[in-house]
């Protein structure tokens, strides 16, 4: 099985997503993680491309500190996209509140770009799933950013969170890319990739 082959790898996850390596153990895959500080910083103006030159600037602080000769590193980046804007991660109730508004009653896209490095391969590429809010009411953007205090997640929300079992609608996609890591995708393409 494919699964047993990618397991034969010594394999680094560079995050800090808990999500994240949630989703690769549910994947069946054993591997190590190894966090880098990175600036996510941009110059595309596409959201695919925006979230694939973040994952691959992680990719190339973590080759710096990793051996890809001897590890498979993979790296991963989400940005919610919303009224042809990234919104990141709040710094504060005010920016969470300001997204929460501008995600409700609404759709908007979430991107996951995965990144991998093994040997002398790399590859990058994106998952874009669509998701779509009902119309939140003050009382509820306020107990969910004062219950969950989502700073750490991009757009000021999880998914798999209370507001998202109350306040989304319909996805059309991957619901693991919006949670951090679009698992189906990442299988394939190691696939093709090792």
């Amino acid at each position: 099985m494919f699964v047993n082959k990618i397991n034969e790898k010594d394999i680094v996850l560079v995050s800090q997503s808990p999500r994240r390596l949630e989703l690769l153990k549910s994947m069946g895959i054993d591997f190590f993680v190894h966090k880098v500080k990175t600036k996510e910083e941009f110059t595309s103006r596409y959201p695919g491309q925006i979230a694939e030159e973040i994952a691959f600037n992680k990719l190339c602080a973590a080759k710096k500190e990793i051996d890809a000769n001897k590890h498979l590193i993979i790296t991963a980046d989400t940005i919610v996209w919303a009224e042809n804007q990234v919104l990141g991660k709040p710094q504060d109730r005010h920016e969470a509140w300001n997204m929460l508004l501008t995600l409700s009653d609404a759709m908007h896209e979430v991107y996951t770009a995965v990144a991998l490095s093994y040997q002398e391969k790399e590859c990058v590429f994106h998952e874009r799933t669509k998701v779509y809010f009902s119309d939140l009411s003050e009382e509820e953007m306020i107990y969910y950013i004062d219950t969950f205090r989502p700073f750490d997640k991009a757009g000021g929300y999880g998914i798999q969170e209370w507001v998202g079992s109350i306040g989304i609608t319909k996805i059309e996609g991957s619901y693991e890319n919006v949670v951090g890591l679009p698992t189906a995708r990442l299988y394939e393409e190691l696939k093709h990739f090792l």
